[in-house]
């Protein structure tokens, strides 16, 4: 599994910023505040993980909106690659919920 102790920032695609704005209207600065508060579940994501692993976090912003975001590790993993990032479903939430 992963651990976020060795992360020392993001490593930003602005094709994905835009895109993540544009279709689920979160800002980069929300994705960035779920990986600072707590409880986040972070799963493998094994079905996409062929190329390279990929990840997927569960959380809430600081006004506490919850997201379901994609990544992946650049750098040596030191760096979290943001994927995608949208509001949980009501599914994602109750697992969220019951799992913390």
């Amino acid at each position: 599994m992963i651990t976020l102790d060795a992360i020392v920032g993001f490593d930003w695609d602005e094709g994905n910023r835009a895109k993540i704005l544009a279709r689920h209207n979160v800002l980069w600065t929300e994705v960035e505040e779920v990986f600072s508060n707590t409880p986040l579940l972070l799963l493998s994501d094994e079905k996409h993980s062929g190329i390279e692993e990929r990840f997927h976090a569960l959380g809430h912003t600081h006004n506490r909106l919850f997201l379901h975001l994609t990544f992946t590790l650049r750098k040596h993993k030191t760096l979290l690659r943001v994927i995608s990032a949208r509001p949980m479903n009501r599914k994602e939430r109750a697992f969220y919920e019951k799992e913390t």
